[in-house]
């Protein structure tokens, strides 16, 4: 027989789900001993070593509803997992419990709200991906007026760095700009040698016109598959769940501040500048946390579809060496993470592998 009892359920916006559960009095009062244990090492009375006092005088101590409470904690814990093991449904996050009734010989009520993942019913991703992928590539072309200009930078901020300043004595930026101009280096063979493994000007030339070429067919790639991935959520009708939007805030979130902080800010300074606050940050992103939730909800569910899985031997490589250069970095967590943008990765490719 189940130590409970299933009274109802109820679903709410943003893909939640609330089950209202009953323990009744009896199995709950089974859970009292257990209560009494774990309170036991917080009270202390006088005559008596902590954790050895009789339970008569520590029910005293505490009160019964103390102990009620802590039992109604221990039984909604030892069986909330067959209760969601019960329903069958794969929920994102943790799950939110609430007390309701809570009284000496009557059964325990409570609720539990969780985010539920939805079915995700596709459209005809591959006919989608087929489409998009007959559309004209983008022309690359690198000119050689974006090349000088390239090189022109280099030169400046080559000499900028290398520019004398005395020490303690204030430059106006007008004066410094003038000095860098004035002291642009040479484009010659020993220049560019000290800049790296070239041959000479002719070769550097060519690296950087190879370099902004494959900049450029980056851009272009990232592009085109930003076209596919819109074109398959335009087509997917699907509630993404509040857990897995605050879970992409949150990365949107981590991720700025880690740039804040590569800049020399702080955060709270940073904010303060531009006359914002984190939550202002958070419900800007929250259209775009939602799109990233949405697709990746929407890759999984292809991943799966069509037996799509991250190269095991990849995958255990890039955690090794991601876990030797971020030590802190949890091992589960950073697995989980490279897992997901290496499917991804290879669902990407399948798509445009569509004809």
């Amino acid at each position: 027989m189940k130590p409970y009892t299933l009274i109802g359920e109820k679903n709410l916006p943003e893909s939640e789900l609330e089950i209202e559960v009953e323990i009744s009095y009896e199995t709950l009062a089974t859970h009292r001993a257990a209560a009494i244990k774990k309170i036991a090492p917080s009270v202390s009375v006088a005559g008596f070593r902590i954790g050895h006092v009789p339970e008569n005088i520590l029910v005293q101590k505490v009160g019964e509803m103390a102990i009620l409470e802590e039992a109604a904690h221990n039984a909604v814990e030892k069986t909330l997992s067959e209760i969601l093991g019960e329903k069958k449904i794969s929920i994102l996050g943790e799950p939110r419990v609430s007390i309701t009734k809570l009284a000496a010989g009557n059964p325990l009520a409570f609720k539990i709200t969780v985010s539920v993942l939805p079915e995700v019913k596709l459209p005809d991703y591959k006919k989608i991906a087929a489409t998009e992928n007959t559309k004209k590539p983008e022309e690359i072309s690198v000119s050689e007026k974006e090349v000088t200009d390239f090189i022109e930078n280099i030169r400046k901020g080559y000499a900028h760095s290398t520019a004398p300043t005395p020490e303690g004595v204030g430059v106006p930026t007008s004066d410094v700009g003038k000095s860098v101009g004035e002291n642009l280096p040479e484009l010659s063979d020993e220049f560019v040698k000290k800049l790296g493994d070239f041959k000479d000007v002719a070769d550097f030339k060519v690296k950087i016109a190879e370099n902004l070429r494959h900049e450029k067919t980056q851009k272009a790639r990232e592009k085109k598959r930003l076209s596919l991935a819109e074109a398959v959520l335009n087509k997917t009708d699907v509630a993404v769940p509040k857990a897995l939007i605050e879970s992409e805030l949150a990365k949107l979130l981590a991720r700025f501040h880690d740039d804040i902080t590569r800049m020399g800010m702080k955060m709270e300074d940073y904010l303060k500048h531009i006359k914002k606050s984190e939550e202002d940050m958070r419900k800007e992103w929250r259209p775009d946390a939602e799109k990233r939730g949405k697709l990746q909800m929407v890759f999984d569910t292809i991943a799966i579809t069509e037996k799509i899985e991250a190269p095991k031997e990849a995958v255990e490589l890039e955690v090794k060496h991601l876990l030797e250069h971020y030590k802190d970095a949890e091992p589960s967590r950073t697995r989980a993470y490279v897992t997901m943008m290496m499917t991804n990765e290879k669902v990407f490719e399948f798509l445009e592998s569509q004809k």
